[in-house]
């Protein structure tokens, strides 16, 4: 087992969120599986970071750990300087209502709500009003203006999409994190979603953590890491998508 890292907070006020010496272990002895193996990793604020890897690298425990969905075995993880290993149950529901956004490949809408109500269903859980003029602005960066009042059902599948993109924005979450977030998507919707959430961060200043397989969708991120057995092996600043699937295949994807 590792040495425990310092329990001190991150400090830059850059970092969005920071994972050290990082293990996750599921099972024990012959059933033993490390799908983490001391990562450190940091996401600065304000920039559109890929995670890619072959399959079982690692990348959507790390996404999870770093989100508070599930925890490590040992290591740490921060979403600015709040120490995540340090919360309950109760802390955990707290911080991902207040501070993190998701989009999953599932769209997770609530079917008998309009899309209005779907976008500002976390706020409300929380018995938070939200700011109206950001909201507005969100709605029409993610080009749903015209659709508020329609119901998941009313809507195309990149439509729903779009919904979940501005309901993880509509908080300012401190970050978002997005599982494959296209992958129910054809190529073109898919690039559509895609732009917008670079216009999130471009123009709204937020700050994306995106899982994906896709070397197109993660070409449009600013950064991608690469996971291979559970550790970060590489990673690629401006990428291309030839570029990623040059390096996915050099790691056996």
């Amino acid at each position: 087992m590792p040495p425990e890292p310092s329990a001190q907070p991150p400090g830059p006020a850059e970092t969005a969120a920071l994972a050290k010496l990082a293990r996750k272990v599921y099972g024990s002895g012959d059933t033993e599986v490390v799908a983490l193996d001391d990562v450190d990793v940091e996401f600065e604020r304000s920039r559109f970071t890929a995670i890619m890897g072959p399959s079982g690298s690692g990348k959507s425990t790390l996404m999870h750990c770093m989100a508070g969905l599930d925890d490590l075995t040992s290591g740490r993880v921060y979403i600015g300087d709040i120490d995540l290993t340090t919360l309950n149950d109760n802390g955990l529901t707290l911080l991902r209502r207040t501070k993190l956004g998701f989009v999953f490949q599932a769209f997770n809408l609530v079917p008998t709500l309009t899309a209005i109500e779907n976008i500002t269903l976390p706020m409300d859980l929380a018995g938070r009003n939200g700011d109206r003029e950001w909201v507005e602005q969100v709605v029409s960066t993610v080009g749903l203006s015209d659709r508020t009042s329609h119901r998941p059902s009313e809507l195309s599948g990149g439509q729903q999409q779009r919904v979940a993109v501005a309901r993880a924005l509509a908080s300012r979450p401190e970050i978002i994190f997005a599982d494959e977030p296209t992958g129910n998507l054809d190529s073109r919707t898919g690039t559509e979603i895609l732009d917008f959430m670079g216009d999130a961060v471009r123009d709204l200043e937020q700050t994306i953590v995106m899982v994906t397989h896709d070397p197109t969708a993660a070409a449009h991120a600013d950064r991608v890491v690469f996971l291979a057995d559970g550790r970060i092996v590489d990673e690629l600043a401006d990428p291309t998508a030839a570029a990623v699937f040059d390096r996915l295949k050099s790691l056996g994807d």
